[in-house]
């Protein structure tokens, strides 16, 4: 969880620090740093509504949490319990600081710009499903 939220935070700052917002950079082809705000949850939902976010992603942590603690002598639970918890911890931070979460990473297509810390959040939940579903 504090690698995590270390290294969000770290690269967020790297972001804010070096790239002015609306300005793109390439960096691999097919891959691009833009400095973004994101007011809502992921993909711009709920823009505006900071309430409401801090409370569906509070729920979100303690149902996690509960999750956790009645399983926690399942094998690599810890994994993608820290990688939830310090993803979603990382955009909060955000949220507190300035109102927003900074999204740099921008995919083709149209992909809305994203962070280190949705990255995990997402594999978080991949890998939850797996030791879920894992034969013990």
């Amino acid at each position: 969880m504090l690698v995590v939220v270390g290294v969000d935070q770290l690269s967020k700052a790297a972001v804010r620090k070096s790239i002015v917002p609306g300005e793109t950079r390439s960096v691999l082809p097919g891959l691009q740093f833009v400095d973004a705000r994101n007011e809502g949850v992921a993909f711009g939902f709920l823009p505006g509504r900071h309430v409401a976010v801090s409370v569906l992603v509070g729920v979100a942590l303690l149902v996690l949490l509960v999750y956790f603690a009645r399983n926690r002598d399942k094998p690599l639970i810890w994994l993608p319990t820290g990688m939830l918890l310090g993803g979603a911890l990382g955009n909060i931070l955000d949220r507190l600081r300035s109102g927003s979460v900074t999204d740099f990473i921008k995919l083709p297509l149209g992909w809305p710009p994203f962070n280190l810390a949705d990255t995990s959040i997402t594999l978080g939940v991949l890998l939850l499903l797996l030791v879920i579903e894992s034969r013990e």
